[in-house]
């Protein structure tokens, strides 16, 4: 049994419980820093793509995980983001410059369109995100002349202090390039939670009655989580186009955001780590079905023919399993382990329970 005495009020503030848990975390670092010097091109790959969708997911997490606002449209957030990207550096700017400039925008576009869509809760704020998301298709043909419609744009290498990084022609740096943004946004996610504003929004995802009696600005702080969200989003979305190469409006279609929505499920709502999990889960299953068809077909003597929509069928089944049987996600059962065992033999069993009122959430009308 582990148990952690603390000192000082500081303590419950900290990034980290203890310096355990640092080296874990800075273990876990070295790894995947380390990752391209083991692993071949064809992993490293899937292993960047890992990557991309845990910073989308952590994007979303934001708004619905830590401020419960239901939203099945970032899949529009993450084409803005994109095309941003694309053509302010089509236009001469330093890819150093468009990347944050693009998420910069996203975050800008998303208040805007927070303020009327924010006055809306629940079921009615998940349609009116899907609207958006579906409306984002039919912008990107009637804007042609920027974002090259139908036929779509090609994302150019970008240019980093010096050094030509290329999805395809130079992996390990792009790997480099989508690790350290990931590192950075993740640290600052971490500092959000710690400060005043990440407290409110958790103060209005348990509650905005009581938020508002303790002085939170119910308006405000939807609109700058559903920013900051679209900004993380739309840095998502600029790596997400310069890791497929080609792109059009097709490429963010609604599948993706109820993808994304999905994915911060299974990997665990209202956790940073959720959505690292989660896309772990979204950016392996393919490979993991692809090869179990092969052994099957091998071991059974059947051939592998793709099966149309048993990706989503298999993700499908996986998030309704989650949904019964554990509904904190996969972060949740590993809490639930990683508690057994620290608190082992006084671990109870009922100890994460939760009261029939844990859903029920006080909105002002």
């Amino acid at each position: 049994m582990r148990i952690v005495f603390k000192t000082d009020y500081m303590q419950d503030i900290r990034p980290w419980k203890d310096r355990y848990q640092l080296g874990l975390y800075l273990i876990l670092l070295a790894v995947v820093f380390a990752a391209p010097m083991v692993i071949d091109d064809f992993y490293l790959g899937e292993l960047t793509n890992v990557l991309i969708w845990a910073l989308a997911g952590m994007g979303l997490m934001i708004l619905t995980g830590h401020t419960g606002q239901a939203s099945l449209g970032h899949a529009a957030f993450l084409a803005f983001g994109c095309y941003a990207n694309i053509i302010l550096m089509e236009q001469g700017v330093p890819f150093m410059v468009a990347f944050p400039v693009a998420g910069l925008l996203t975050g800008i576009v998303g208040v805007i369109i927070a303020i009327p869509a924010l006055r809306l809760h629940g079921i009615y704020l998940a349609i009116a995100t899907l609207a958006m998301s579906i409306l984002t298709d039919d912008i990107i043909v009637l804007t042609e002349p920027w974002t090259g419609g139908v036929g779509g744009k090609y994302a150019p290498s970008v240019n980093v202090f010096g050094f030509d990084i290329d999805r395809w022609g130079t992996p390990k740096e792009f790997y480099y390039l989508v690790l350290g943004v990931v590192v950075i946004v993740t640290l600052g996610y971490i500092n959000l939670m710690r400060a005043p504003l990440g407290r409110s929004f958790i103060a209005v995802r348990d509650s905005e009655v009581s938020a508002q009696a303790m002085g939170v600005d119910i308006a405000r702080t939807k609109a700058m989580s559903f920013g900051l969200s679209c900004a993380v989003t739309g840095l998502a979305g600029a790596l997400m186009g310069l890791f497929a190469g080609a792109f059009n409006n097709e490429t963010f279609s609604v599948i993706i955001s109820i993808e994304l929505l999905m994915m911060i499920v299974i990997g665990g709502l209202g956790s940073i780590h959720g959505a690292f999990f989660g896309a772990i889960v979204i950016g392996f299953l393919p490979q993991f079905l692809s090869i179990s068809k092969e052994w099957v077909g091998a071991v059974f003597g059947g051939s592998s023919v793709a099966i149309p929509g048993l990706e989503f069928g298999v993700f499908g089944m996986i998030l309704i399993g989650f949904i019964l049987f554990e509904p904190m996600g996969i972060y949740g059962r590993w809490l639930k382990i990683r508690t057994f065992f620290e608190l082992f033999p006084f671990y109870r069993k009922d100890m994460f329970k939760r009261q029939k009122s844990y859903l029920k959430t006080e909105r002002l009308r």
